[in-house]
């Protein structure tokens, strides 16, 4: 709304030793006289902004026409003294005064302004009006943290639950030129006609809330209202359930540029392929497209360009197109990558089982598992594995889909690789089971039970005529478990323990002392313990039911038992001395986290997570890209590049992964530069004008785990060139070398100038 009453001033500084003392009089203002004190202060020549925080300025705009004569002749008779705090001043006033001393410690002054305002109604004609306010259009701060540096160490109290938002909001409220936009006169560039803004609300919400954080005074401010207003444009924030500060964050800054989107009118613009054009020519007009929709403060500040290009593999045809984006999304090179345990088993009894550590991508298929564990396990061309989940001693399923997802296994999984000759794939598969006699002590009588151990052994069905080649097949698959003949026969209980369950759960890989038995095959020859006499029962593949014993002397038909047979093994009890159990019973899990505690605390490059998020990948199949030559959708080959980079970098640490399946957050150190990002060599744009270089000014970290877990912020005060932790309401300083943490999880870059800078 326009003022029917703009008031005047002429405006002057009179430096008075320590302080500064600010007259504002609307006598004698002249405009030759602002223009004569500008060139004295080096100033530019753009009004001044007063806020009056204590609202007595209401009392200058009252209607004349309701005032008396009377009133008129007291008001023209004196001047109006308010009592205002200066406590900002322009970069071109801190170089002047800092040319005379280093460092310029100024008290907060308070100053008086001596304002002829003609007929006015005033409630105290002492002066004694109130404190208010003053601030000029740039937010700067001069002097040490008791004085005017201190500004903007307010901290903001927790609503409940609201430590995600506060941790965002302080890093936004410590980004000089964003400060600079919001304390000044923003109102003209508040679009109430965007049908995708917020009425203006937003903008107008967050701006109050940095003002009152930039109000002198350290008393915690209650952003009540502004979570209201954000509740009522986005209802997920609503109510006071933990949230991710990312996603407040990118929400925020999109809800900020719509409100302020100076672009009324959005005019449609189709886009164009590269066709084989310039990069560089494709990439200015895409931006320009743009900018003739989006044009506000946040894309002057926060929005860079990608260049992303797209490869057919059929036809191999290039299509290149360029997309703002308003952060980076970095993934970890750990959360990538997946380790996995396998236990690879011979069907032909020649090895012990060996685990093998296998790493894979995160979002690949079975076959992707296959093929590493093929590598590392030196599979023989006429070879194949076979690969199989264990639970409870017993397959629950088998990984025979190339395509299927690794996040169908979870990390408390076990799986077994059975390594199987294809020249025998006619041949039926048989599945050993094992069990063995368990005694229990029950008010004070002993009962016996059969009890499932161990894990089950697979082979080929060949040559196969009578039920004493089961036998010698099964005893022939043994030959790495057997112990040798010097070793005591009387440790069953060492070898199977069962008191805590220990084979149920299969003992972990290191307490399986794998490597300590020989393969005995050599010395027992083709029968190597004749006298043991094994039990083989026909069952399901739960091992549940006995159908029917299977005699050494019965006639065993392979085409009647089909292709695949489970047979349920009973150990008798003095053959558990004769073999080491204890490997029966090792397979480790798919990863454990005690393993990986060390891993986990090792630090990653900033510039890794930057080359992993950059690296060239095929498409998902879900994501399949329409081939304008071949006419069909094709898996292609992706490639992102930056081509144009902002003011402001904010680089998201993409710790959380969620699926159908798993939430994981991972703790990695990231190793982040503070003084010196250089991303020279990642721009793909090499003619381009502005430096790469930036310096970190704020950290939004996350403490604990999903679902819950902490937020605080690191921020650089620049009044003091001091580190400070926003703790919600509490705010005190910190040493640089405190801010990185494995905590990191939203980073704020500003760009800067190096002596290296081409401008």
């Amino acid at each position: 709304m326009a003022d029917v009453y703009p008031l005047q001033f002429r405006l002057s500084f009179m430096p008075e030793g320590n302080q500064l003392t600010l007259k504002i009089s609307k006598k004698d203002n002249a405009v030759n006289f602002y223009k004569r004190a500008c060139n004295i202060f080096s100033a530019e020549s753009e009004p001044i902004r007063i806020w009056d925080f204590s609202g007595q300025t209401n009392l200058y705009f009252v209607n004349e026409q309701n005032r008396t004569s009377k009133d008129c002749q007291h008001q023209s008779d004196q001047e109006i003294l308010l009592e205002l705090q200066v406590y900002g001043f322009s970069d071109t006033m801190k170089c002047i005064r800092a040319g005379k001393k280093d460092e310029l410690e100024m008290q907060q002054s308070k100053t008086e302004v001596s304002s002829f305002l003609g007929s006015i109604v005033s409630n105290d004609s002492t002066g004694n009006i109130g404190s208010g306010h003053f601030l000029t259009n740039s937010p700067a701060l001069i002097g040490s943290s008791g004085g005017i540096g201190s500004l903007g160490l307010t901290g903001l109290q927790n609503l409940g639950n609201t430590c995600f938002m506060n941790s965002a909001i302080q890093c936004l409220a410590h980004t000089p030129k964003l400060v600079e936009y919001f304390l000044g006169d923003y109102s003209e560039e508040i679009n109430q006609e965007n049908p995708l803004g917020m009425n203006g609300e937003l903008a107008l919400a967050f701006g109050d809330l940095l003002r009152k954080l930039w109000a002198p005074g350290r008393t915690p401010v209650t952003p009540r209202l502004f979570k209201t207003t954000l509740a009522h444009f986005a209802p997920q924030f609503s109510g006071f359930n933990q949230h991710d500060s990312q996603e407040l964050l990118a929400f925020l800054l999109d809800g900020l540029h719509e409100d302020l989107n100076r672009v009324q009118c959005k005019p449609y613009i189709e886009a164009k392929d590269s066709d084989g054009r310039p990069d560089e020519e494709v990439g200015n007009e895409y931006w320009a497209n743009h900018l003739a929709r989006n044009d506000s403060i946040i894309v002057d500040l926060y929005q860079g360009q990608y260049r992303s290009t797209l490869v057919c593999p059929v036809c191999g045809k290039i299509s290149v197109t360029f997309d703002p984006f308003m952060y980076l999304s970095l993934p970890l090179p750990s959360t990538t990558m997946r380790t996995m345990t396998v236990t690879v088993i011979s069907t032909d009894g020649s090895a012990q089982p060996s685990p093998y550590i296998i790493t894979v991508p995160k979002n690949g298929k079975c076959k992707d598992l296959i093929q590493a564990l093929s590598s590392a396990c030196s599979l023989r061309s006429n070879e194949s594995l076979l690969v199989a989940e264990i639970y409870s001693n017993r397959i629950i399923r088998y990984l025979e889909e190339p395509s299927d997802s690794l996040y169908l296994i979870r990390d408390d999984d076990r799986l077994a690789a059975y390594r199987l000759p294809n020249d025998l794939d006619e041949f039926p598969l048989v599945v050993f089971m094992h069990q063995h006699m368990e005694e229990h002590y029950i008010h004070g009588s002993i009962t016996s039970c059969w009890k499932p151990f161990g894990i089950p052994l697979v082979t080929r069905l060949c040559n196969i005529i009578i039920g004493s080649d089961i036998h010698n097949l099964f005893l022939n698959l043994l030959n790495p478990y057997l112990r040798p003949k010097e070793a005591s026969f009387n440790d069953q209980d060492n070898n199977i323990s069962d008191r805590n369950g220990e084979d149920l759960e299969m003992d972990d890989a290191t307490n399986a002392s794998i490597s300590g038995v020989e393969n005995r095959s050599s010395e027992s020859g083709d029968d190597p313990c004749p006298e043991i006499e094994f039990e083989f029962y026909l069952t399901d593949e739960k091992g549940i039911t006995k159908n029917y014993k299977i005699e050494k002397n019965q006639p065993v038909s392979v085409i009647e038992l089909g292709r695949q047979l489970y047979l349920l093994v009973l150990w008798p009890d003095k053959t558990i001395s004769q073999y080491d159990t204890r490997l029966l019973n090792s397979l480790p899990q798919i990863f454990k986290l005690g393993f990986s505690a060390k891993r986990l605390q090792e630090s990653v490059s900033l510039y890794a997570c930057l080359e992993a998020f950059l690296k060239e990948e095929p498409l998902g199949p879900e994501d399949m890209w329409y081939c304008p030559n071949c006419k069909k959708h094709r898996q292609a080959s992706k490639k992102l590049d930056l081509w144009r980079l902002p003011e402001i970098l904010v680089i998201h640490l993409k710790r959380f992964s969620y699926s159908h399946f798993m939430k994981n957050k991972l703790e990695t150190s990231v190793d982040f530069p503070t003084h010196d990002l250089d991303l020279s060599a990642y721009i793909a744009r090499k003619h381009g004008q502005m430096p790469n270089h930036y310096a970190l000014y704020a950290v939004s970290n996350h403490y604990g785990g999903l679902g819950g877990g902490h937020y605080t912020a690191y921020v650089h005060h620049q009044g003091d060139n001091q580190w400070y932790e926003f703790d919600d309401s509490h705010v005190f300083p910190v040493t640089e070398d405190k801010i990185k943490t494995s905590a990191a999880y939203v980073l704020f870059y500003r760009r800067i100038r190096t002596s290296n800078s081409n401008t």
